[in-house]
């Protein structure tokens, strides 16, 4: 068991928060500079910080958390928080929302028609889920997908958050710069684009190339994603937090003026550092310059009530929650009166197991329903789109989560213009055992008429026999 000491955790989630705040307030008057920057100090008024999103969104999830708990949050739920709570429409955020208003539900609300699926959105609203995961990082990645997908998919924005949520939950215990990179990297998969770019970082330091050589390296390597994207200027986080050699100063100003999202690069590698640091040891000047306050610019404040206005508030609200999500997914991580106590502790530990890259490998953009008895997950092999005349295939994978096996009938439920082609009319179940994992898969052809409608929404219906909960799907068609 971790044993982390609730004061000297206290003052690691508020450095977490200040140091986002510091960050992000510095970062932001350069934000979409592209150019290389020579950045020095603030370029704001002193006393409060600059309003940024990255902050902002975060409030969101943690409402979230107090509503439905620990265990009832996923990218369904933060789905209806963005359309609830988040106004602004700017490039994924904006692409998100129109394919959930659509009927595009999570994951796929991020991967359809959305060409900001690399971009940086995700990562930076990471630290609410490392926060209430100290230790423990595949918890952190678990929230971290269920963030990013709502506006990423399964793109590269989504391999950057989970980056940074275990990184951000490992350093609660540990200080090693190259030990945490290490950590973070091991959680994403090693083929993506995110992980080169910190590589390219990794490999040009330890040659002890400069930090600006370093960026132009990034830069060339990533020119063909554009500006504004995860895998570049997350590295741009790296390259601050290794050439800065620990100190919070030189690291963060190095960090934003590698250019491009200032804002972000900033305000993450400030909740890094806050974490591993605490807030105590924070230059105080910079704390002056920033105050305690939250000024928020990227949600409905009239329809979101109760948040915290001042970072001092956000980590008592953050606290309280982490004692609870630790509680629910029955962590090894206690947070007490007593002592710290990291005996055992290793790098090694904290780094991804077997059993989750097994699920890092099945990601998917499958649309994922939990009915008590039964998951489902609904998968569109190939298009949302369907012609006149033509077919389009469903594929349907059901996890027995009791421990009976049991019969499902099947039927459909579906607008006029679009029949069942083909599909089973009855599956059965299997009960999980050394011999069967405990699911079963199917494909429904779908076929659409002479007409289709512009938008078709049905149902596939599956009763399992004895079982008073119906599996009911969502099913939506565009009409191509």
């Amino acid at each position: 068991m971790i044993r982390l000491n609730q004061e000297q955790f206290r003052d690691k989630v508020y450095g977490c928060w200040m140091g986002k705040s510091i960050g992000g307030t510095l970062g932001t008057p350069f934000e979409g500079r592209r150019e290389l920057l020579d950045v020095q100090d603030f370029h704001s008024p002193a006393g409060k910080p600059l309003p940024n999103d990255d902050l902002d969104l975060q409030l969101v999830w943690l409402k979230a958390l107090e509503d439905y708990g620990p265990l009832g949050v996923n990218e369904q739920v933060l789905g209806e928080y963005w359309l609830s709570y988040i106004p602004p429409h700017w490039n994924e955020y904006g692409l998100g929302k129109s394919n959930m208003k659509a009927g595009i539900l999570p994951p796929l609300s991020g991967d359809v028609a959305n060409v900001w699926r690399h971009s940086n959105g995700a990562w930076i609203r990471s630290e609410i889920w490392a926060c209430c995961t100290p230790a423990s990082p595949e918890i952190a990645a678990r929230y971290a997908w269920a963030d990013a997908c709502v506006d990423h998919g399964t793109g590269e924005g989504t391999y950057a958050e989970l980056f940074t949520a275990t990184v951000e939950s490992a350093a609660f215990t540990l200080q090693d710069r190259l030990a945490l990179i290490q950590i973070g990297l091991s959680h994403i998969p090693a083929g993506c684009r995110v992980a080169r770019s910190i590589q390219i970082v990794l490999d040009s330091y330890a040659k002890g190339l400069g930090w600006k050589e370093t960026r132009q390296l990034v830069l060339e390597d990533s020119a063909d994603l554009g500006w504004f994207q995860a895998p570049a200027n997350l590295a741009y986080v790296i390259i601050g937090w290794l050439y800065g050699e620990g100190d919070f100063k030189k690291s963060l100003l190095i960090a934003v003026s590698c250019g491009d999202d200032t804002d972000c690069t900033g305000a993450t590698l400030g909740s890094i550092l806050g974490i591993i640091q605490g807030a105590a040891a924070l230059p105080a000047d910079w704390k002056r310059h920033v105050g305690d306050d939250i000024i928020t610019v990227a949600i409905d404040r009239g329809s979101l009530y109760g948040i915290p206005l001042t970072c001092t508030a956000l980590t008592e609200r953050t606290m309280a929650m982490c004692r609870q999500v630790l509680a629910a997914f029955k962590a090894d991580v206690a947070i007490g009166d007593g002592e710290t106590d990291l005996d055992g502790l290793t790098p090694e530990r904290l780094m991804a197991s077997e059993r989750y890259a097994l699920w890092l490998k099945n990601m998917s953009h499958a649309l994922v329903f939990n009915f008590i008895h039964t998951r489902a997950e609904l998968t569109y092999p190939e298009s949302l789109s369907l012609e006149a005349g033509q077919c389009m295939t469903l594929e349907i994978t059901l996890h027995n989560q009791l421990r009976e096996p049991r019969h499902l009938d099947i039927s459909c439920l579906l607008p006029d213009g679009l029949t069942l082609a083909e599909g089973p009319k009855h599956v059965n179940l299997p009960h999980k055992n050394s011999l069967n994992p405990g699911s079963c898969s199917f494909r429904l052809t779908l076929q659409a008429g002479a007409e289709i409608q512009a938008v078709n929404r049905g149902v596939i219906q599956m009763v399992a026999q004895g079982r008073p909960t119906v599996i009911l799907l969502p099913v939506l068609v565009f009409g191509a």
